[in-house]
């Protein structure tokens, strides 16, 4: 649907994937307010806290560690594509330019053997 003002439209992830340092209680009330699913470990010293809280601590959060491993493996691929220097450094000035960079880059990296 076209937006009256134009710009992106507004979407929403199925889910989100993210690391220890974005696990705060801020990040995921407002992914559940959202309602987006997300995984996100929690730090030992989070879970310490909230245990040591008792039951006012709360639930321990949600934890898909095969969802955690899909992000692990998108996350090394991105960098596997920043080892080219066109992609890391981003001199392409227009988008579709870049996008062919990072689809040669991508295309030697599946025919690397």
């Amino acid at each position: 649907m076209a937006r009256p003002r134009g710009g992106h439209a507004r979407t929403r992830p199925d889910h989100v994937s993210g690391d220890k340092a974005y696990s705060s209680r801020h990040n995921r009330s407002h992914l559940r307010r959202r309602q987006i699913k997300h995984t996100i470990p929690e730090p030992k010293d989070q879970r310490a806290n909230r245990k040591r809280r008792g039951s006012k601590g709360g639930r321990p959060a949600g934890f898909d560690s095969e969802l955690y491993k899909r992000r692990n493996e998108v996350e090394r691929t991105i960098n596997r594509l920043k080892h080219h220097r066109a992609v890391a450094t981003r001199y392409d000035k227009r988008a579709y330019v870049f996008h062919g960079t990072i689809t040669t880059a991508a295309i030697r990296l599946w025919l690397r053997p």
